[in-house]
């Protein structure tokens, strides 16, 4: 029987014909993602489910969707999928994050000039027959500076744009190197710095805890007088109040906003504020993306109903179905030392090795390195796969190199990952051992055995007396559960590192209390 396939918004003719050509059983019904009835009555009978944003896979639908495979998200943004309900029932959920970067950088730059013109109000004085022609004077582009926060796929592009108009670019951005931003002809610079230089001030940064509000009321004082905020990426990077108090008092000489807080965004704070200008989330419609990315989403889901060819996936690897029974537990390890690391880098990162012994440098190792850059990338950049980690990895010129080697040392197989800073190195090894379970082997050097829990502790320290006895109070008097506790030490008396795996995760007044203990050098909490 043909696999069977929901398209409940609204895709392409051509993107519903590539089902049909390929001998999918295909409902093409794009009104039904706005009824949340009709799709709970009817989900049950699908195998795929084909989405634009309209449509909202909660848990509701993914528990009333029995035989459901794989969602497909025409775009990047899966904001409206339940992932982990998703991946807890074996749903696999696929985007397409390459489709639409041009149409959203231009509609950022359409912004920023209709914002610094006052097009949008101009407009409609002169249709309302006012011709107010000294009311609207605007600011010039040429010369000025423009500061990028978040310089990826689509911010790269918006400076492309922007030296095209003969702006000087300024970004923030904690993976771009500065050989990277040289080949961009951009200025790399600190948050801190970018604020108070930036005459127009563009946000192209996913939304996660570290960027929420990353434009708040302190950082738009710090901001120059009269500067312009335009934010096309995500609702919530900046804080509306805040924004629209500037604009009010008239700190901010303008904004543009394409995304809110709140979507689709009937009311708004900032709705009727000075010179303020917004669209009903634009940045990836015009006839081109939308094309593109329902044709690449259509292709996707066929091949993954049709071969069980997997790409684009969120919340599984890229890997055949001949490939798993050996490579899955190896690309979990290889995750968990990319995580690992990743959580523990905070400065620019210029390159990465990784090193394949035994048994393992022989397998697919290039899964093994998307996987290893997804879990480095994933702590700034959390819609990143398998798939997309390599081309992240490019874009901001992360170099990545791979040795491979037969069996060295104690271990029949080992993965050694390797991350080069501005500043320093910092290596992490791992193996997987009989149960298939992944294990930390070495850090920075130090050889240790621990597997990687929910919630983990990190410590560095001087291996002193009494100072596990003085961590474990600390944690035990703050009502700490400890689940499995590991130490390494490069020799008696000097440097230790201490993995410690708790039962939750750790306050932050805990946190500084821990890095108040005698001989702790850092404390770090990571998640896995």
């Amino acid at each position: 029987m043909a696999p069977k396939v929901l398209i409940s918004d609204k895709l392409s003719d051509a993107a519903v014909q590539i089902f049909k050509d390929r001998g999918i059983d295909v409902d093409f019904l794009p009104e039904v993602g706005k009824d949340k009835e009709k799709l709970l009555e009817i989900i049950g009978n699908y195998d795929g489910l084909a989405i634009r944003s309209a449509t909202k896979v909660t848990e509701k639908v993914i528990a009333a969707a029995e035989r459901l495979k794989v969602v497909g998200r025409a775009g990047i943004g899966v904001d409206n999928v339940d992932i982990p309900k998703a991946t807890a029932r074996g749903i696999i959920v696929m985007n397409t994050p390459f489709g639409n970067a041009i149409t959203t950088a231009e509609h950022a730059i359409a912004m920023m000039m209709a914002v610094v013109r006052q097009i949008p109000a101009a407009d409609a004085s002169t249709q309302a027959g006012k011709w107010e022609k000294s009311r609207f004077l605007g600011t010039e582009l040429t010369g000025k500076t423009l500061g990028l926060i978040g310089c990826g796929n689509i911010g790269s592009i918006v400076a492309d744009r922007a030296l095209g108009l003969k702006m000087k670019v300024i970004a923030f951005d904690p993976f771009l190197t500065p050989e990277r931003a040289l080949a961009l002809g951009v200025e790399k610079v600190s948050l801190e710095q970018l604020f108070p230089r930036a005459d127009v001030i563009t946000l192209h940064t996913p939304l996660t805890d570290k960027t929420r509000n990353i434009v708040d009321a302190a950082a738009i004082a710090s901001m120059k007088d009269g500067s312009y905020l335009v934010n096309c990426a995500r609702g919530g990077l900046a804080d509306e109040p805040a924004v629209r108090a500037a604009l009010d008092s008239g700190k901010l000489a303008g904004a543009a906003f394409d995304v809110f807080v709140e979507e689709p965004a009937k009311e708004n704070v900032l709705f009727g504020a000075p010179n303020f200008v917004s669209t009903p989330h634009l940045g990836a419609s015009t006839t081109e993306a939308q094309e593109n990315v329902a044709l690449q989403v259509a292709e996707q889901m066929c091949d993954y109903l049709l071969h069980g060819a997997v790409s684009n996936a969120l919340n599984m690897p890229s890997i055949t179905a001949e490939e798993a029974p050996k490579l899955v537990p190896f690309v979990r390890l290889a995750e968990q030392l990319g995580s690992f690391a990743g959580q523990l880098t905070e400065t620019a990162i210029k390159a990465i090795r990784l090193e394949y012994a035994g048994a393992v440098s022989e397998m697919k190792t290039e899964a093994l390195t998307a996987a290893a850059l997804s879990g480095l990338l994933t702590p700034l950049l959390q819609t990143v796969n398998m798939v997309s980690a390599p081309v992240f990895a490019k874009e901001r010129g992360i170099e990545v190199a791979e040795v491979k080697r037969g069996k060295h040392g104690a271990y029949e197989n080992y993965i050694r990952l390797t991350v080069v800073t501005e500043t320093q190195e910092r290596s992490v090894a791992g193996t997987v051992f009989g149960d298939g379970k992944p294990r930390i082997i070495q850090v920075k050097g130090i050889n240790m055995e621990a597997g990687l829990g929910e919630h983990m502790l990190y410590i560095t320290n001087e291996d002193k007396p009494g100072f596990i006895g003085q961590l474990g109070m600390e944690l035990g008097s703050n009502g700490i559960n400890i689940a499995s506790f590991n130490l390494g030490r490069t020799a008696p008396g000097e440097d230790a590192i201490c993995l410690i795996e708790v039962d939750g995760q750790v306050p932050v007044e805990i946190m500084k209390r821990l890095a108040a203990v005698s001989h702790v050098k850092q404390v770090k909490a990571l998640k896995f």
